[in-house]
């Protein structure tokens, strides 16, 4: 009979990680499939003893409550010497490391470090993919490098039959740190209180592929052998394990059963801020019957409370790169998971199927954009924000609707009477001369056929061949007052017709 992993405290767990070690670890925001206990105690380790000292740490989406849990438990000088992530902002510790260049640092799209994990895994030579091109992670762009300390290249550009590709290199993972809800005496683990799979069995299967140890936490141990059916990850991979009665499901409660399984849960519409309810209203119009959309963080989530308060959400299919289908969205940090979903697959797969070509529109956040139509929301002026999976959604879907107000920091508008008044233009120009760093590469979908949108409050811009055009102007905006003079750039301007007007009601 195989051997089966020993029940050992959090910091007996961690207490065999090497200075230097390449740790891989899983989780989301909001608290989700945190192993919070075994990353607690690997700090303590550290801060008590100076060990473990030069780690790599990998993860593909951000965990932390931006102060002290998640990748926060990692974010010492001296304690982490190169962190590659997919998201930052739950850990603005670390990101203060990154900005003094205290470690190397790097970001990637989250499906790529996913997906490269499940390449380590089953010891293929690293992930060959188009996600990436002509964006930062592409190394004629950086190369994911994200400030002075980091040097080395971990892309390369390749050409296959003719065709560019990105190979996201391999490297060995020595520690994985997972989670579950439930292990058996004979290792197995599932994920059955969870709200999301993630990308665990990648993680772990990373680990154990390159020779190193697997460490789990989970909440109890079963009696009986569990049902296979249930498994994630299976009892061979694992090295050790920690029960932590105490784990929660996410940082907001202990367990909340409809963010694990079916449950009618109820669609509370968020539409009270009028502006991002008016850009909302406008780029669900983008959506048709049938589609399989992808919502992004911050105004491009109303789009769901749009299509409910229209009675359209079982019209389309709203597919989360976390790995769940339907349900009702979550809000605020637990953005990301869904409260009676449909269907829940890994991460791992949610980003093959999104490379597939499976989603239809995606609406997504729209931080800075220039005049070849390209965008960025993963760094600005030195600050390491990361993609998440914006990359691998945007290059992918047939579609992609960016939204957000014209203008930033300190931007105050009246909505009514079917448009809008400007009473306080904001500082911060969003449409600029060139993106401090390419998240979405206009140039490269327009080759690839691909549509965009730039959707604001006061007008709508099209990706065309020469360049943005502006489609669309609330009433009340005056193009030469109101828009013009807050772009870096002379968009395409031909025939734009109003906004519609019902976008614009309370």
């Amino acid at each position: 009979m195989a051997s089966r992993p020993p029940l050992v405290s959090a910091a007996d767990a961690v207490a065999g990680i090497p200075d230097g070690a390449t740790v891989a670890i899983t989780g989301s925001g909001g608290g989700v499939l945190e192993p919070g206990s075994l990353l607690a105690a690997a700090e303590e380790r550290f801060l008590a003893t100076g060990s473990p000292r030069g780690t790599t740490l990998v993860h593909a989406l951000g965990l932390g409550d931006r102060d002290r849990l998640g990748t926060n438990a990692f974010a010492h000088e001296d304690m982490v010497r190169r962190v590659i992530g997919g998201h930052w902002t739950w850990s603005p510790r670390m990101m203060k490391l990154a900005a003094e260049n205290l470690i190397e640092a790097y970001a990637l799209p989250s499906g790529a470090i996913s997906l490269l994990l499940r390449e380590i895994g089953a010891r293929r030579p690293g992930l060959v993919t188009r996600t990436g091109l002509h964006t930062f992670a592409d190394p004629r762009h950086g190369g994911g490098r994200m400030n002075d300390a980091a040097a080395e290249d971990i892309v390369e550009l390749l050409e296959l039959d003719g065709r560019e590709y990105l190979r996201y290199r391999p490297f060995p993972v020595d520690v994985a740190i997972v989670r579950g809800t439930e292990a058996d005496r004979n290792g197995n683990i599932t994920c059955r209180d969870e709200a999301a799979l993630l990308d665990v069995r990648a993680v772990a299967q990373a680990a154990r592929a390159s020779g190193g140890r697997v460490l789990a936490q989970v909440k109890r141990i079963a009696d009986d052998p569990l049902d296979p059916r249930d498994v994630v990850i299976p009892g061979t991979l694992v090295d050790a394990i920690t029960v932590c009665p105490a784990q929660r499901q996410t940082y907001v409660a202990e367990h909340d059963p409809a963010l694990a399984g079916p449950a009618d849960a109820a669609f509370a519409v968020d539409l009270s801020d009028p502006v991002r309810a008016a850009v909302a209203r406008r780029a669900a119009m983008e959506v048709p019957a049938g589609a399989v959309l992808n919502v992004g963080f911050g105004m491009s989530a109303h789009v769901v409370d749009v299509l409910a308060q229209q009675g359209r959400l079982d019209e389309v299919t709203i597919a989360i790169e976390q790995g769940l289908f339907n349900g009702v969205p979550a809000s605020g940090d637990l953005f990301g998971m869904s409260r009676g979903a449909s269907a829940r697959v890994a991460s791992t797969t949610q980003f093959d199927l999104f490379g597939m070509g499976m989603l239809d529109v995606c609406c997504l956040g729209l931080a800075q954009a220039d005049a070849s139509g390209s965008v960025n929301v993963s760094q600005f002026g030195g600050r390491v924000i990361g993609p998440g999976g914006f990359v691998d959604i945007s290059q992918h879907a047939r579609k992609a609707v960016f939204c957000g107000t014209f203008t930033a920091k300190g931007l105050r508008v009246e909505v009514g009477d079917g448009g809008i008044a400007i009473r306080e233009e904001g500082q911060v120009p969003k449409f600029v001369d060139a993106v401090e760093q390419i998240t979405y590469s206009g140039p490269f979908a327009l080759r690839e056929g691909r549509e965009a949108l730039f959707v604001t409050e006061r007008a709508v811009f099209r990706l065309t061949c020469e360049g943005i055009e502006l489609t669309e102007v609330a009433a009340g905006v005056d193009i030469d007052r109101d828009i013009l003079p807050h772009m870096a750039f002379r968009p395409v301007i031909r025939a734009p017709r109003p906004m519609p007007a019902e976008v614009f009601r309370p």
